[in-house]
């Protein structure tokens, strides 16, 4: 994603924060129009919702451990909403991307509705339920380069609207500094991993115990890891367990539990290649 400046409009047509949201990039014609699931009825109102759009559901599964998404396109916004609230019950919020100057067409949704695809399976952030993603439409050049860029402005204004889902947890690990790099080097657990703006990533390779300590036996803990090894994130292998992937962690201490099996104060746990802990690098070093 792009690191130059920029301004972003939030407009609340209700009034309210958690309610309908409509973001856009101020000099750009593309929009995302946030809708609630239990406000859909007001948005199909909207006259937005008569646009050509290319839309994504989201929601959480069900034990909150994995993030979900449906993309679509459709030049029938309101039947094909009306649709999905009826026969997909997973999603909690629908993510609309349209044009303010009604420029899009299903040609441009088409190629949008790939390219959304092909982002969120590489990063991984969120699992589509679209099955097959089919192939690469046929697009004309001078389109296609119009889609790249209104797909561009749809990264910067999902993740302000609390969606990165194109985007990667981590940079590229080769283009990290090797001073960033956290570990966790204990009993056998050889754990690398970061701290960034959004929590606490561990790299893919990284390897901590297969078994939960008794500290953690039969709590919300232990549910925790294991479900990490039934969605994939974790592979098990011999008595250990091998990140498959960087995952991100809300905290580092959840980050150290799925390392170490066992309860752990991740600020304390993970430290630089001097020694020096999280909690020494990040919190007590602020005002000195």
């Amino acid at each position: 994603m792009s690191t130059t400046p920029k301004t972003i409009q939030i407009f609340l047509p209700g009034g309210s924060p958690t309610g309908i949201r409509v973001a856009e990039i101020t000099t750009r014609i593309v929009q995302v129009i946030d809708v609630p699931r239990k406000l859909l009825s007001d948005f199909l109102e909207m006259p937005e919702s008569n646009e050509v759009a290319v839309y994504f559901l989201v929601g959480e599964s069900d034990d909150g451990t994995e993030l979900n998404v449906y993309v679509g396109q459709t030049g029938d916004l309101r039947k094909r909403l009306a649709k999905h609230d009826a026969d997909k019950p997973f999603w909690e919020r629908a993510l609309v991307l349209i044009s303010r100057t009604k420029s899009l067409t299903q040609t441009h949704g088409l190629f949008l509705e790939w390219c959304s695809l092909q982002a969120i399976r590489k990063v991984k952030r969120y699992t589509d339920l679209n099955g097959n993603g089919g192939s690469r439409p046929h697009t004309p050049a001078p389109m296609e380069a119009d889609c790249l860029e209104v797909f561009e402005t749809a990264r910067t204004l999902l993740a302000t609207l609390g969606h990165p889902m194109f985007d990667p947890v981590v940079q590229a690990p080769q283009d990290t500094p090797p001073q960033d790099y956290l570990f966790c080097t204990v009993s056998g657990v050889d754990g690398r991993g970061l701290y960034t703006q959004e929590g606490f990533v561990v790299l893919a390779g990284s390897v901590g115990r297969k078994e939960n300590m008794q500290s953690i036996a039969g709590t919300s803990n232990a549910s925790f890891r294991d479900k990490l090894v039934a969605n994939g994130t974790l592979s098990v292998n011999g008595d250990a367990v091998v990140f498959t992937k960087n995952h991100l962690f809300r905290s580092p201490s959840m980050a150290a539990v799925a390392l170490l099996g066992t309860t752990a104060n991740g600020w304390n746990v993970w430290k630089d290649k001097d020694g020096k802990t999280l909690d020494a690098l990040k919190r007590q070093a602020i005002g000195t």
